[in-house]
């Protein structure tokens, strides 16, 4: 009982309790070290390993770590579902137990672990807080050209198009506050990969929550295999366009309350 009394009160200084949402599809090579390094960086945030039913073990590995360690958890979802959906889920259990934020990070250890403290520190003074590869003070490892160039051209198509003031909105290393999670719409979210880290940062700034950003350094992952393909390229530029022809009609129509925001 005294163990459970401490987490309950516990938490991350200025921000409270915090829980580190991993989706995970087949990362057995990676799921160890990304919880080790999280619970190094930040003792006092939770995880949550949200495990799409991985055939090579990655469920099994997290519940060992679970058993081992109060603070993580793993969350058993029935199939390969997508980024978006195991995220939603993360985000439903984090509402549904009182935690204060939540962080989204990938498994594959792209993410620095070293870079979650400054991006809760953020997170005091803001409603979302995302890790950008490219803002000022960032870094990007062992990308080749042409994944560079897809990322950089994509993130400034979608802050044309879109109007947002966010230089990295396809960037999964985030954190939300529990109250922008509650202005947000997230019953209308249908969107996965790219398009899904886009939907969420559209939804915020037409929420009117805070939004800034923090500069991280991103590695190509060393283990495994990317979950990146021209699906998921094509989903996120489908509906990045559709968004932004929906808001600029919704702009010509005079119609506030379709196009919160709009610059």
């Amino acid at each position: 009982m005294r163990v459970a009394a401490e987490r309950r009160t516990s938490g991350h200084p200025g921000v409270g309790r915090v829980l580190v949402v991993i989706p995970t599809y087949n990362e057995a090579d990676n799921v160890r070290r990304t919880v080790a390094g999280v619970r190094e960086a930040a003792p006092a945030v939770d995880v949550l390993v949200a495990d799409d039913n991985s055939p090579d073990g990655t469920g099994a590995i997290a519940d060992a770590l679970a058993r081992s360690d109060p603070h993580v958890h793993v969350l058993h979802r029935q199939g390969k579902e997508g980024l978006g959906a195991a995220y939603l889920a993360g985000f439903a259990w984090a509402r549904e137990r009182g935690y204060d934020a939540v962080v989204e990070m990938d498994a594959d250890g792209s993410h620095a672990p070293q870079d979650l403290p400054a991006l809760l520190a953020a997170a005091r003074d803001a409603d979302v807080v995302i890790g950008s590869r490219w803002t000022r003070g960032a870094r990007v490892l062992n990308w080749p050209l042409r994944r560079l160039l897809l990322s950089r051209c994509g993130n400034l198509y979608a802050r044309l198009a879109l109007g947002m003031p966010v230089s990295d909105a396809t960037g999964g290393y985030r954190v939300y506050r529990s109250t922008a999670l509650d202005a947000i719409d997230l019953d209308s979210v249908r969107s996965q990969g790219y398009a899904f880290q886009v939907e969420l940062s559209r939804l915020a700034h037409r929420a009117g929550v805070r939004i800034v950003e923090v500069p991280i350094t991103f590695a190509e992952r060393e283990h495994g295999d990317s979950k990146m393909s021209p699906l998921i390229v094509a989903e996120a530029l489908w509906r990045i366009t559709s968004w932004g022809l929906r808001d600029r009609a919704a702009a010509g129509r005079g119609r506030p309350d379709e196009l919160a925001r709009w610059p």
